[in-house]
């Protein structure tokens, strides 16, 4: 049996959500973010050849690497293209998933934004659907943990953190993704680059005494190499074990 977690959930749906960019910028908080970076936004995707606003936004993060990567469509139909990266300023735990609560870890694995938080203690935040269908499989049963957030400040015991201006900047263009009518925007967490010696190294040898989480890393793996080929996301279901399986 396969659980549908999601599948290309960067596609752009067939409406608009025309309400949600002026719904954010009632608050004045809001107003501020967007007359602030919504101009120097749309300068940086004029300089890379990519239309403004985008179409559709994917996230990927790095532990080990303390790296996000944010990529964008201008177009509803054309592939993936690199805008830009931001550090993760402070992250907690170590290699592998988040299994329960209070153990400090990062998720791994393929997640969506669920929320919008203009009036988060940590500047601004966007909230993740941790636990997915996986992590309700392997994790804890009673308490798996929740509250999953990419914000601000430089503080963690769970979430990416990546400081002040770059979640100013990610709000703003995860709110015009979703006024696209982006209603998941997919947000993957990887152990490691996994195109960086460096970082593989880092990966071996903390995996090699661990079966389990070396097989764990190398299926997200699998995510990683689709879409550096294609610069497009996999259909990803789940099993009946919390096995990710792609297309």
């Amino acid at each position: 049996m396969l659980t549908f977690l999601f599948a290309l959930s960067a596609t752009v749906s067939s409406f608009s959500q025309t309400a949600v960019v002026e719904d954010q910028k009632v608050s004045g908080k809001i107003a501020d973010v967007f007359n602030r970076g919504q101009d120097s936004l749309k300068k940086e995707f004029k300089a890379k050849q990519i239309s403004w606003p985008p179409k559709a936004l994917y996230i990927r993060s790095f532990k080990y690497d303390r790296l996000m990567e944010i990529w964008v469509k201008g177009d509803d139909n054309g592939k993936f293209r690199f805008l830009k990266s931001y550090k993760i300023c402070m992250g907690s735990g170590t290699m592998g998933p988040k299994r329960m609560e209070g153990d400090y870890q990062v998720p791994e694995g393929f997640y969506y934004i669920n929320e919008f938080n203009p009036n988060s203690n940590y500047h601004l935040s966007l909230g993740l659907n941790y636990p997915n269908a996986s992590d309700r499989i392997l994790s804890d049963p009673i308490q798996p943990g929740s509250d999953i957030y990419i914000h601000g400040n430089c503080v963690s015991v769970g979430c990416l953190a990546i400081s002040d201006e770059p979640i100013e900047e990610l709000y703003i263009m995860a709110t015009f993704a979703k006024e696209s009518g982006q209603d998941f925007i997919p947000v993957h967490v990887f152990p490691v680059k996994y195109d960086e010696k460096k970082s593989m190294d880092y990966l071996a040898q903390a995996t090699k005494d661990n079966k389990a989480l070396k097989k764990f890393t190398l299926n997200l793996k699998e995510a990683f190499d689709y879409f550096e080929e294609k610069k497009q996301l996999p259909v990803i279901l789940v099993n009946k074990k919390g096995e990710y399986i792609f297309n």
